[in-house]
């Protein structure tokens, strides 16, 4: 995986994401090796972050190597200077760039013009490195992601992009309830079903909310207004209010389910503080996931060899 780029889950083969979630376990079980030392990542932020931003720059830290902190207002990416200029500059100074970008376009553009690795850290289509952390942490909980049954219910959006295709190309069995109008695009849910089928696995998509939950292992919401999105906050609320995850949803799955949710949420509205609150929720043992995910893509595109 030396040298790749990072853009979506897509990227990966079935054997490469389990060497990826492998050596996320290591890492958080052993211990990180200073095998980028001597190494930089520049850190393009168009959108601001808590999860990613710190948990990028400490991953590289412990690695041994050094960040360099982009926001917008001091590149001006695609706007003060183009977005293939910026990439062939930064290609000259650093080892790797960690965009996240509004546009996936952004990424494309990066990706085509750098001579170092490119790594999606969100874009506006997919949000990989979120779906890494999201699956290590249910092979974590469940032993296991072939055969385990992972609800979604909310939004078809860049969050449920990446991780339909992770948990598809796993083996497990995901559902996603999302109102009309709000569904995952088309191209998506195909390539979706084509790797489920080939892993084992299914992909559905549900009716309700309850269809979804029904007996499942994993239920998981994101928020239903991203950043970006303010203008259509109202309309939003309307469409989801029969999506919002509480306790009496949460007793349709197993009684060994789990409970996720990305970050930031918004409590009362996706999911009420009961549930993010309660026992079954593992939120923050997800969003610790996301340093060892993140750090084993680092390792694995910048070090010496495949690890």
């Amino acid at each position: 995986m030396r040298g790749r780029d990072f853009i979506s889950i897509a990227d990966l083969s079935p054997d490469e994401l389990r060497v990826v979630l492998a050596t996320a376990s290591r890492l958080k079980r052993d211990g990180y090796p200073n095998a980028l030392a001597g190494q930089t990542i520049a850190l393009i932020f168009e959108k601001p972050s808590l999860r990613t931003r710190v948990s990028f720059d400490v991953a590289m830290q412990r690695l041994g190597g050094h960040t360099v902190y982009l926001p917008q207002s001091e590149v001006g990416l695609g706007q003060r200077e183009p977005v293939a200029d910026v990439a062939r500059v930064l290609s000259r100074y650093v080892h790797g760039i960690v965009a996240r970008t509004y546009a996936h376009e952004t990424l494309i553009a990066l990706a085509e013009h750098a001579d170092v690795p490119i790594i999606n850290a969100l874009s506006d289509e997919s949000h990989p490195c979120q779906a890494l952390a999201d699956v290590l942490t249910i092979q974590e909980k469940k032993g296991t992601l072939e055969g385990v049954r992972i609800a979604y219910i909310g939004d078809g959006n860049n969050v449920a992009v990446s991780l339909a295709q992770a948990a598809a190309m796993a083996g497990a069995h995901f559902t996603i309830a999302s109102p009309s109008g709000y569904r995952l695009p088309e191209d998506v849910m195909i390539q979706a079903e084509e790797l489920a089928v080939a892993s084992g696995g299914s992909f559905r998509t549900a009716t309700s909310p309850q269809d979804a939950v029904r007996d499942t292992d994993v239920v998981y919401t994101d928020v239903w207004t991203s950043m970006g999105q303010e203008d259509s906050y109202e309309r939003r609320l309307q469409a989801f209010k029969d999506y919002q995850v509480t306790p009496e949803l949460v007793q349709l799955a197993k009684n060994d389910a789990i409970v996720m949710h990305d970050l930031p949420a918004h409590r009362g509205e996706e999911i009420v503080d009961e549930v993010i609150e309660g026992p079954q929720s593992v939120v923050f043992d997800q969003a610790e996931n996301r340093l060892h995910a993140q750090a084993a893509i680092l390792l694995l595109l910048l070090g010496e060899a495949s690890e």
